[in-house]
């Protein structure tokens, strides 16, 4: 599943009249905070400790009876996305993402893990040289 595009706009140009969701009105779309707590539940457990960095890896196809929302993150969790990324697909806030992974986690439908970090990789030169001297055994 790719993730949505978005389309630039000229400079100058009015945004987009979208209706909103509670009534029928035009403005920009906000979330409404009922569907948020519809989304993320009763919340009763702790939540995992992550941040925006965090990566999120699904170790299964989504089962029949998740939600709308678990089965999308599953979907584009078929490769490692950052929690910043899977709230910006989802259009979903930071709170609501934390929540919806927990949950995700507990169930053994994701993994999290921490991202590599760039220092934490050994230098070139050293393995370079671990493998002439294993060469020349």
């Amino acid at each position: 599943m790719t993730p949505p595009q978005r389309k630039r706009r000229p400079p100058g140009q009015e945004p987009l009249q979208q209706p909103t969701e509670a009534g029928g009105e035009t403005g920009t779309t906000k979330k409404n905070p009922e569907r948020l707590y519809v989304i993320t539940g009763t919340a009763d457990g702790g939540r995992a400790e992550m941040d925006l960095v965090t990566l999120i890896v699904a170790r299964a196809d989504p089962p029949p009876s998740v939600p709308p929302e678990q089965a999308a993150l599953l979907r584009l969790c078929a490769s490692p996305l950052s929690v910043a990324e899977l709230s910006a697909y989802l259009n979903l806030p930071f709170s609501a993402m934390t929540v919806l992974i927990t949950e995700m986690i507990t169930a053994e439908l994701v993994q999290a893990r921490a991202p590599i970090v760039r220092q934490a990789l050994p230098d070139r030169s050293l393995l370079e040289a671990v493998m002439h001297g294993l060469q020349k055994l």
